[in-house]
């Protein structure tokens, strides 16, 4: 037990800096080859982002543990708005300006439904997998479609400012991105190696250590970048990563999980853990669209949803122990 918890430590650190180094190295390269800003933003960043979900979800599905794949997507999700964004408006109100956000929160929500809707019968069929990565490519042609249209949108803006500040030469960033992507997926399965030996040695289900420990660690990068962001005042980029986030993890991390090791869905995963992410998806849309004005989170609202992961975390130990 002692080297499965030092296995994960070692992974979590490796991960979180991988992680950065993936997303800087892709970002230059691809700015390098004429890729407008805001796909590098919305695409190279936000995937890089979400790699750690990614690549860790993948691998614990092959190696046959859908509950900590499952964990780690809905678990992220569920870190990102109540805990990032809780921690991030805490530092300081978010007031989100950006029209793309405004577009993109309905979309969320939707896809929140269709998760529901396809979990309902409580399997994860490759069928179910494929479904929501065509979504997700969907979607993201069109939101990168509108994006372009819109000449003057403060998340471009943003986006392009945190551009210009990575300094790195193009042969640099491609070794970056070569090495942070080989380090990324040998973290992650450390990572995952050291999950199921823990969750065996606890006699406690994969899924509860995806939706604690590993969902926190796989959202590190995510917590600093919305934290960087917030702390720069650039709002609609801190919550953008949450957004980003949410729709990459619940379309793509599980579908790709799905597409590769079709699952069943615990009773307790829908219950429980969609639910919860479900109810703190609709309340971040109603802060965040503005039907009166500007979205905004404010500090209250921040200690709310701070108050609520706490709650979620504490309900999760217990009923463990």
């Amino acid at each position: 037990m002692t080297l499965a918890l030092i296995s994960i430590i070692i992974g979590l650190v490796l991960l979180v800096w991988s992680a950065d180094r993936f997303v800087e190295g892709s970002a230059v390269v691809a700015r390098h080859f004429g890729v407008p800003p805001l796909l590098v933003g919305m695409l190279i960043i936000g995937f890089g982002t979400s790699a750690p979900e990614m690549v860790v979800s993948a691998i614990a599905s092959l190696q046959g543990n859908p509950g900590l794949a499952l964990g780690n997507a809905y678990g992220s999700n569920i870190t990102n708005i109540a805990l990032i964004l809780g921690l991030t408006a805490l530092i300081g109100p978010i007031a989100i300006h950006s029209q793309i956000i405004r577009r993109e929160l309905p979309a969320l929500i939707a896809v929140t439904g269709l998760t529901i809707a396809l979990l309902w019968d409580g399997d994860l069929s490759r069928i179910d997998a494929i479904i929501l990565l065509s979504v997700f490519c969907i979607l993201t042609v069109w939101s990168i479609r509108l994006g372009l249209r819109e000449r003057a949108d403060t998340l471009k803006g943003e986006i392009e400012a945190e551009l210009s500040s990575i300094a790195m030469s193009v042969g640099r960033a491609a070794f970056w991105l070569v090495v942070g992507l080989v380090i990324l997926i040998a973290s992650s399965r450390m990572l995952v190696w050291g999950s199921v030996e823990i969750a065996r040695a606890l006699g406690v289900s994969d899924l509860i250590i995806g939706l604690t420990i590993v969902a926190v660690g796989t959202s590190l990068p995510e917590l600093a970048s919305s934290l960087i962001a917030a702390r720069k005042g650039e709002h609609d980029l801190a919550i953008g990563n949450v957004i980003g986030s949410n729709l990459f993890n619940t379309l793509t991390v599980v579908g790709i999980a799905g597409v590769i090791n079709p699952m069943m869905i615990e009773p307790e995963v829908l219950s429980r853990d969609v639910l919860v992410m479900s109810l703190l998806t609709l309340f971040l849309f109603l802060l965040g669209y503005g039907f009166r004005g500007e979205g905004r989170v404010n500090r209250l609202e921040g200690g709310i949803l701070l108050f609520s992961y706490i709650g979620y975390t504490a309900y999760l130990i217990h009923s463990v122990f």
